[in-house]
């Protein structure tokens, strides 16, 4: 998720390609696989992974998104109803209001809302699209939603948010309903919860973004975008296309914008008027972050990369993609690149196993600074909570972040730092585009007892699957 504290502080061109691309030159070679990896190169994308179409329209308040989404889905269970989550109807929103104004589709017999915990003056955190018959698994059941986003400028609890408003630009991530299946499981309903983090789990799609937006503002977002078209009402439209977008993000507003190549990966940065670094900073940043972190990670995921810089209130949410900052601090960059891979890449039920991205990536962090989080090894209490066993957002940050982190650098030390980051690298590349759970870690991490057992003690892992890895 995004590093809202200071605790984050301290691809190849084609499709075809993100199965097994090489990586560029960086400060490091890429660690090799393990020995007993399963795979030699890295997983392909489900091929039979969801479609989605975004159509947006941002009006010239700048504060009202209408949009509709297609969503066709060939899932691999039965399903006679479509969940969709309402991010921004989040209890943490500051007043932000995602509602679904229209459904359709052949098969559509309804829909309707449910609370599970969202905040109070939203229609409810969870979209059901009924159906008329069950749908069996491998046939393709298609929908379109009308939808409508309403923005506000409030301040929110715990400060930057994925969704905000200001005089010269206007962002959204997960600003569209978002579909929740989790191949091989179903349906992912849980609740939101007062903690603030993501809960979302949702599989890699096939996306394309259109953004219509009012005159010549600039719009920053998920995907390989093309040059804005003008309209006949002085208007442009964006367009972008991510083959493996969880979620998207879109920014818009009057930035100045660089880019720069880091081997097959065009990163594209933007700064409003009178930030404190440039969009050419930025980029170089971002750059050197994407070289460090493929040193221990391999290949970074993605043919292009986005970095809007849109306020300086600290903090940072990652997209598919692209990452959105209240902050140009390198190591909040660090933290935001790292989860191309984990989360990005390498996907997560975030309610069910947040530190599967989290932790990593704040680990990742000591791949460019060397902070280990040491001293939160011997905190009290598991990582491996799901987002509604933390009391409160200290310990939620605590636990996950700090404790998770100081558990993969002492697992790594444990088991050998070059035995453990082949092991991590084929987690990585096995895992690709799914939605990992902690046994796939711990069955990565086979014959590295050191390192399980020190998982196993943090409560990252459970003994079970620690024990299943080995046998």
């Amino acid at each position: 998720m995004h590093s809202r504290t200071a605790r984050a502080t301290s691809i190849c061109g084609a499709l075809l390609v993100l199965a097994g691309c090489t990586a560029p030159e960086g400060p490091e070679a890429a660690p090799a696989l393990a020995a007993g990896c399963p795979v030699t190169e890295r997983a392909a994308p489900d091929p039979e992974r969801p479609v989605v179409d975004l159509d947006l329209r941002l009006a010239d308040d700048l504060r009202t998104v209408t949009g509709t989404e297609t969503v066709a889905l060939t899932p691999d269970l039965p399903v006679a109803e479509l969940w969709f989550r309402l991010v921004p109807n989040a209890p943490q929103s500051a007043g932000h209001r995602l509602a679904v104004e229209a459904v359709r589709g052949d098969l559509v017999a309804g829909g309707g809302y449910v609370d599970a915990g969202a905040a109070s003056g939203t229609p409810g955190s969870l979209y059901r699209v009924d159906l008329r018959e069950t749908v069996p698994a491998g046939q393709t059941v298609s929908v379109e939603l009308d939808f409508r986003l309403r923005l506000t400028a409030g301040e929110t609890p715990a400060g930057f948010d994925r969704l905000g408003v200001d005089d010269s630009v206007t962002w959204w991530g997960s600003g569209a309903p978002l579909l929740t299946w989790e191949p091989g499981v179903g349906w992912a309903q849980d609740p939101m919860v007062e903690v603030s983090g993501e809960t979302t789990a949702a599989p890699a799609a096939d996306t394309t973004i259109r953004v219509s937006v009012p005159g010549d503002l600039v719009v920053l977002t998920s995907g390989d975008q093309g040059r804005p078209r003008e309209t006949a009402d002085g208007r442009r439209v964006w367009e972008s296309h991510d083959p493996v977008a969880r979620d998207v993000l879109v920014a818009v507003g009057e930035f100045e914008t660089a880019t720069v190549e880091v081997g097959s990966t065009r990163v594209t940065t933007g700064v409003l008027p009178g930030a404190d670094a440039s969009a050419e900073e930025l980029a170089e940043r971002t750059a050197e972050a994407i070289r460090v972190l493929e040193g221990r990670f391999g290949p970074f995921p993605y043919p292009t990369l986005t970095v809007p810089l849109v306020s300086d209130d600290g903090g940072g949410e990652e997209y598919a993609s692209s990452i959105l900052l209240g902050s140009d601090d390198p190591g909040l960059v660090v933290h935001e690149v790292a989860h191309m891979w984990f989360y990005g890449m390498v996907g997560n039920s975030q309610f069910r196993d947040p530190w599967l991205d989290e932790a990593f990536a704040s680990y990742a962090e000591s791949v460019a600074d060397g902070h280990t989080h040491e001293d939160d090894l011997d905190r009290g209490g598991a990582v491996g909570g799901s987002m509604a066993d933390f009391d409160d957002q200290d310990e939620y940050e605590d636990l996950v972040y700090g404790k998770g982190a100081a558990a993969l650098a002492a697992a790594r030390e444990a088991a050998g730092e070059q035995a453990f980051d082949e092991a991590v690298r084929c987690y990585v590349e096995t895992q690709a585009w799914t939605i990992a759970r902690p046994e796939d870690l711990a069955r990565a991490l086979q014959g590295l007892e050191p390192a399980l057992d020190v998982l196993v003690e943090a409560g990252a892992l459970d003994r079970r699957d620690a024990e299943a890895a080995g046998e």
